[in-house]
């Protein structure tokens, strides 16, 4: 009975690309928007996945992370005399205004972390060098993000706010869809940023509407900004983060107990916990998993009407064969199944070429954009899942008009 649906499917080529065109659109759309959704809560939270910390300690407000509150640098030196903590590190987050060598703008979130620490590198620099990160005044950055920083290559420099900044470094596949350009930065770096640019801003407004920001700091501090070096980070200084390495052997949730109990107003995360907060968020909160979501649902609407209509057409013209083979006493399980067998060459047909145009699709857009569309092997097992689904569903509708046809419509002329 299998050469019967493939006679019945091949029979008519046109119809065949026409229904397969909507097969491919419908899988194409539910790919896309499925590995849109998995490469976003990757991106989210893929600094955190890659940070060699066990436990992170936030201020107990914290949502995900980049929306915090500050903690203490105090804490640092504290933490660090805890029973059960090998290593500690502070992570400062900061925000800024880029302003190219054109003068065009762009949003910007800095991480400032200790360049000669170990608990905090998630990227690798694949142009110039992490080591210039001690000199004054330097960022590194993704790749991805040239075009929205409006520079072209490593050593060229711009301002941030009232300070100048220079590019020393590029990494790959560190930056968030969902955030402003990521640039990281020492520690020393990022605290001069954010603690300049709120000098600056407040400044500014107290000015005319020209927005002479650097102006404002050179009277305010006295001195040109970009002659200043950045000071080192003190115990009354605020930070984002502690990043904690638990010595060997520690358990890490009884660890997180004590640095909550040593820290007041502070909660201790371990990696996954930080990662899966931080995505949560993102996902759930900002509704972007819903849009992504109603997105795929849609494509398989679209693709089982459309597989539907092809399927009930192809069993309407080929009425009389299916009253044959009922008349001369083939089981219904046989003839639906001839119905069934056609609808799943058909969500093969239509998936296959679908899932390695998204894959190349999403290289494009990752080489390009920075914007990953991840199709994991589970994902694109379920997705396949629901091209049989949609197809062998569409399916019961042209089985209904089989179901209901009259054998002696045969020897009707």
């Amino acid at each position: 009975m299998a050469s019967i649906a493939r006679k019945n499917l091949f029979e008519d080529i046109p119809r065949l690309l026409v229904a397969q065109a909507g097969i491919m659109f419908a899988v194409s759309l539910v790919t896309i928007q499925t590995g849109i959704l998995n490469g976003f809560t990757r991106s989210t939270g893929i600094l955190i996945d890659r940070s060699e910390a066990d436990i992170w300690v936030a201020n107990q407000d914290m949502v995900g992370l980049e929306l915090t509150l500050p903690i203490s640098a105090a804490f640092l030196q504290q933490a660090q005399q805890i029973e059960g903590v090998q290593r500690a590190e502070a992570l400062l987050l900061s925000g800024g205004t880029w302003r190219s060598p054109q003068g065009k703008i762009t949003s910007v979130r800095l991480f400032g972390f200790d360049s000669a620490g170990t608990l905090f590198k998630p990227f690798e620099v694949t142009q110039g060098n992490l080591a210039e990160l001690k000199q004054p005044y330097t960022v590194i950055t993704d790749a991805t993000n040239l075009d929205s920083l409006d520079v072209t290559q490593v050593g060229e420099a711009a301002t941030i706010g009232s300070l100048s900044v220079k590019l020393v470094g590029l990494t790959t596949d560190v930056q968030s869809i969902a955030s402003g350009t990521f640039l990281f930065s020492s520690l020393e770096n990022a605290k001069a940023y954010a603690t300049g640019n709120r000098t600056a801003n407040l400044n500014c407004r107290m000015q005319n509407e020209e927005f002479q920001c650097t102006n404002v700091y050179q009277q305010s501090a006295g001195a040109n900004p970009a002659s200043l070096q950045p000071m080192p980070l003190t115990s009354t200084d605020a930070i984002s983060y502690v990043l904690i390495q638990a010595e060997p052997g520690q358990d890490l949730q009884e660890l997180k107990q004590k640095l909550e109990a040593a820290l007041p107003d502070t909660r201790a995360y371990t990696r996954n916990e930080m990662a899966a907060r931080t995505r949560n968020y993102w996902v759930q909160r900002t509704g972007i998993g819903f849009i992504l979501g109603l997105g795929a649902t849609v494509g398989i609407i679209v693709g089982m009407v459309i597989v539907g209509q092809i399927l009930y057409s192809s069993v309407a013209d080929h009425l009389k064969e299916f009253a044959t083979l009922k008349a001369m006493g083939v089981p219904d399980r046989v003839v639906y199944g001839i119905i069934i067998q056609q609808a799943l060459l058909m969500s093969i047909l239509g998936y296959i070429p679908s899932l390695g145009l998204c894959i190349g699709l999403g290289a494009w857009t990752f080489a390009t954009q920075g914007i990953t569309i991840l199709v994991t092997p589970i994902a694109a097992a379920g997705i396949f899942g629901i091209t049989v689904f949609m197809c062998v569903g569409s399916a019961l509708f042209a089985i209904q008009k089989v179901t209901r046809v009259d054998p002696a419509i045969v020897f009707k002329s």
